[in-house]
């Protein structure tokens, strides 16, 4: 087990994601507060070895998700990496397959996962996020997929699904359609949070919450993640002609245009083409 333990540890060498053994929990800490926390494909692959390290293992009863800086959990994903990753609709179905595949390892695991959100919550930081079991935020927290005004690129309908069942319908379409965002406040009035606290009060509410895991049944705990988890496959199956969308919209003009402003940090054109 120790030496579980110190692989844990050892998940990322670039400490992009700093992973600290706390004994009966995991703390998972997304370290590049620079960039807002911004995903990449190695915190992605770290995310994947995590998932991987945790999936079996009966001494650790919570993993808690958390962003460095105070400002952000998570702003989505790297832009950067798009200009070489994804450069035509088949490479976007494969970048969207791979982000499902983190997802899915978050959802899965065994453990009772918790987003402890401080700040901007969107985009890839979102996902992950709605895919964990509870979440808690600060009220200055934001959160949204505001990628019609920004990218101009597509979620997996699996994606969509979860953010729908968490904060329900019609403030999944607010959120993707209008591309505003949700204060903590309203992700409250619809459960999408569990609390709302001050900034210098989030520690000690994910504490509360993990106080009242370590006295809970861990058998009852696992039981009822699956149970959830058998009606989440039910709800976010994808249509067959998801990908086929994706690949359209990765491969389109106005996706290139997207990544081009957003690292120029100009307005978008897009044309619809």
């Amino acid at each position: 087990m120790e030496r579980e333990r110190l692989e844990r540890e050892r998940l990322d060498a670039d400490g992009e994601l700093r992973v600290v053994d706390h004994g009966d929990f995991v703390e998972v800490v997304f370290n590049r507060p620079e960039r807002h926390n911004a995903f990449t494909s190695q915190t992605y692959e770290g995310l994947l070895r995590l998932c991987s390290a945790l999936r079996e293992d009966d001494s650790v009863g919570a993993v808690v998700f958390r962003g460095a800086g105070g400002k952000a959990f998570a702003a989505g994903n790297e832009i950067s990496e798009f200009r070489t990753t994804v450069h035509d609709g088949a490479a976007g179905v494969g970048y969207e397959a791979t982000v499902r595949r983190v997802l899915r390892g978050v959802a899965e695991l065994p453990q009772v996962t918790i987003a402890a959100v401080n700040g901007i919550c969107v985009g890839g930081g979102l996902a992950l996020a709605t895919h964990c079991d509870l979440r808690i935020a600060t009220k200055k927290s934001r959160f949204g997929y505001p990628i019609a005004r920004t990218l101009g690129n597509a979620l997996s309908a699996s994606i969509v699904y979860r953010c729908a069942a968490v904060f329900g319908e019609p403030l999944t379409r607010e959120m993707l359609l209008t591309s505003r965002l949700v204060d903590a406040e309203r992700a409250y009035a619809v459960g999408a949070v569990m609390a709302v606290v001050p900034p210098e009060r989030l520690q000690a509410e994910v504490e509360h919450v993990l106080e009242g895991l370590r006295l809970a049944a861990p058998m009852t705990l696992r039981a009822t993640k699956h149970q959830l988890l058998q009606r989440s496959d039910a709800l976010e199956a994808a249509h067959p002609d998801d990908e086929e969308w994706l690949a359209r919209v990765y491969g389109s003009a106005d996706f290139a245009e997207g990544v081009r402003a957003f690292l120029a940090k100009e307005q978008p054109r897009f044309t619809g083409s």
